[in-house]
């Protein structure tokens, strides 16, 4: 019965991909988040590198938002 549910819920997640979009809107959020403080501590490099990942993140998720909702 494990391999079939293994394998029952395997197909599951194949067949919707686009459901990671609240883990992209997270991490965003905690990149974003993590910018605030290097940016307070003083580090600008790592609050430039935190904010340019988060900004990607955030159109990554626009992105596969609109193609979501146009689906």
């Amino acid at each position: 019965m494990s391999a079939t549910t293994a394998a029952l819920s395997a197909v599951t997640v194949a067949a919707t991909p686009l459901q990671a979009g609240g883990d992209l809107l997270w991490l965003a959020i905690v990149f974003f988040v993590l910018a605030l403080l290097a940016g307070v501590a003083g580090f600008g490099g790592v609050a430039g590198m935190s904010m340019e990942i988060a900004r990607i993140l955030v159109f990554v998720f626009i992105v596969l938002a609109i193609i979501t909702f146009l689906l």
